[in-house]
């Protein structure tokens, strides 16, 4: 009998064992993994934002004067504001 717990033991230390050492592999893979794909996203990100178009200044800035002219009449703005930010807006 003492033999055949004996040997009960030894399984379940080396089952313990060899399930241990999986998982710690398993987690250091999947960091590996994790690592990888950071860093394909980030050599990635300069190529999409540089193939961005540039933004329309020019209708960016229309636009701005059409919300200033909005909010003068609609009576946000006075006269003078209206002047000051039409002239930061035009440069």
């Amino acid at each position: 009998m003492p033999g055949l717990l004996r040997g009960i033991a030894r399984t379940a230390v080396v089952s313990g064992t060899a399930t241990a050492v999986s998982n710690r592999v398993s987690r250091r893979q999947a960091g590996r993994w994790a690592e990888q794909d950071a860093q394909q996203q980030m050599l990635q990100q300069p190529q999409t934002t540089a193939s961005a178009p540039p933004p329309d200044e020019m209708g960016s800035t229309i636009d701005k004067l059409k919300e200033l002219g909005t909010l003068k009449a609609q009576g946000v703005l006075t006269e003078e504001e209206f002047a000051t930010q039409k002239r930061k807006i035009l440069g």
